[in-house]
């Protein structure tokens, strides 16, 4: 059987090159079925070659679900729904909560119906409100008029999430500005991790466990057990991610405006970071850490309104908002986590859905179909050679991060070589690396061959990680160059995509420096103006 590889020497059509190109182009593709065919030979009287091995740290198997699902929708929801706030006194009368059409089904069906295949709800916020039940405290559901009392939202929600096959996280506050016990170590400890623990046992499986350090100024000073509590956590929900500005399991990427570094690492050093620090370093939150030896992938979160609670005077992001913050969020490594307010009815508003419809059919007209498809594909070298369909270059265009193109070890140079089999306008990369044997890529780019015969480089990257979305100015070639400049150990490529967007603006996926506490207490500090991390070549 021949491979494609081989057959793709034969497959260029040279009528619009000049001569001296089309020798060059042969000449280069030729010398790299070479040293294919030389490491083929080389191993063939030898045994199996086995996988490469993982470099540290690498994923454990929730940070890797959590990591594919890509998104999640925030919802939150509380007594400042109804009084026009963001942070609530924990002093509003617990009748004020009234959410007389609740329909938590309906929010489920929102989320599924844009892409999200995961939610949480602050189950209770910096007020002290609990949306359930709670065995510890009156301020919650159980004392107001709606359903007589009887209501659980938690549970409501849990319930349509689970029919739905929707994952459910929990946000508890630490922070409560209701009850009395706050500022008593021991005491408040307790009496948080008791509410953590009805959380967790009551309502199936928790996916998400989100946490923060937010506290006003002037607040009374509290030490939280956090170690305690993550302990805690993982012995009732083993596979939920607990998220903190310094993980355990994922991190905040250290802004409100749902964007990462252009460089942004999994690996990142949790000594060097603590939970609501106000000398926190929001560049290293950013871009995480080359050497660091946890595993605590970046979350970006952001509103889709101005506020992070529903407001009658406020109104959505537009969807192509929502869509540069994905190619900064999700296209930098990272999970965006997008809330999505219900409104004083208790359903999600009628202009939140239609943006989110047409922020999900940008999302589908331009990632559904891969441009790079039907390509012929070649590599520098690849490991075990080319019989070794384990490790050929042509899984790169299988959407499964188990299967990928691994080259042979100690080698100059990592090069795919990519023959669209025809003139093809775009300008998007997508490259995604199997992060179950660990991050390894530094730097990246990628290069066209146009018209005249010349390669040009369309644009660089730092790392890559589970996904990496580069847009730049667009390009029409059929020969492409995806060139590892320096990687931490032999680079994996998993996945390899080019797209056409024709509704972003380059421009407006410029790298904003911003800091920020959750729920938006700082503002934007600094704005510079790169693009992807990348130097553009025009072709």
């Amino acid at each position: 059987m021949r491979s494609r590889t081989k057959n793709m020497c034969f497959k260029i059509s040279m009528s619009s090159i000049p001569t001296t190109t089309t020798i060059t182009i042969l000449l280069v593709l030729s010398l790299s079925y070479s040293l294919i065919h030389s490491s083929s030979s080389s191993s063939s009287s030898s045994s199996t070659t086995p996988p490469p091995l993982p470099i540290l740290p690498i994923p454990n198997a929730f940070q890797l679900q959590w990591q594919l699902t890509n998104m999640a929708l925030f919802f939150h929801f509380g007594i400042n729904t109804f009084t026009n706030s963001e942070w609530g006194s924990g002093h509003v009368d617990p009748t004020t909560f009234n959410p007389t059409e609740l329909n938590a089904s309906q929010w489920i069906r929102v989320a599924k119906d844009s892409g999200f295949s995961r939610v949480l709800i602050t189950a209770k916020h910096h007020d002290g409100f609990c949306l359930w039940p709670s065995h510890y405290t009156h301020y919650s559901v159980r004392s107001t008029q709606w359903r007589n009392g009887e209501g659980d939202v938690v549970s409501d929600l849990a319930v349509a999430a689970k029919d739905a096959g929707v994952g459910l996280g929990i946000y508890l506050s630490p922070w409560d500005r209701h009850e009395n016990c706050y500022g008593k170590t021991v005491e408040y400890n307790e009496f948080y991790l008791a509410q953590m623990t009805e959380l967790l046992t009551r309502y199936g499986e928790i996916k998400d466990v989100f946490l923060d350090g937010a506290k006003g100024e002037g607040e009374k000073d509290m030490k939280y057990f956090f170690e305690s509590w993550f302990s805690l956590i993982h012995q009732l929900q083993p596979g939920a991610a607990i998220f903190s500005d310094d993980g355990p399991d994922t991190r905040w990427v250290g802004n409100e405006g749902g964007a990462a570094g252009s460089t942004c690492w999994s690996l990142f050093n949790r000594s060097a970071a603590g939970i609501g620090r106000v000398d926190f370093d929001s560049k290293y939150q950013s871009e995480g850490d080359p050497s660091g030896p946890d595993w605590v992938p970046a979350l970006c979160d952001i509103s889709i309104r101005p506020g992070w609670f529903w407001h009658a005077s406020e109104h959505p992001k537009s969807a192509r908002t929502l869509l540069n913050i994905y190619y900064k969020s999700v296209g930098r490594n990272c999970l965006l986590l997008l809330n999505v307010p219900p409104n004083s009815s208790g359903i999600i508003s009628a202009e939140d859905i239609q943006v989110l419809k047409e922020f999900s059919d940008l999302r589908n007209s331009i990632f559904s179909i891969n441009l790079a498809t039907n390509a012929f594909l070649n590599a520098s070298s690849t490991r075990g050679g080319i019989h070794d369909s384990r490790f050929s270059p042509n899984n790169v265009l299988k959407e499964d991060i188990h299967t990928y193109w691994a080259p042979e070890e100690n080698q100059s140079s990592w090069t795919l070589y990519i023959n669209l089999q025809e003139l093809v306008s775009f300008n998007v990369l997508q490259v995604q690396e199997p992060i179950q044997m660990g991050q390894r890529v530094i730097e990246f780019h990628l290069e066209a061959l146009n018209q005249g015969g010349v390669w040009n480089r369309v644009a660089n990257g730092t790392t890559i990680g589970y996904k990496r979305l580069l847009l730049f100015p667009q390009v029409k070639s059929q020969y492409l160059k995806l060139v590892v400049d320096k990687s931490r150990a032999e680079p994996l490529v998993s996945y390899l995509g080019i797209y056409m967007d024709p509704v972003t603006i380059l421009s407006d996926i410029q790298d904003e420096k911003l800091v920020g506490r959750f729920n938006g207490s700082r503002v934007l500090r600094t704005r510079s103006t790169t693009y992807n991390d990348s130097h553009i070549a025009t072709m």
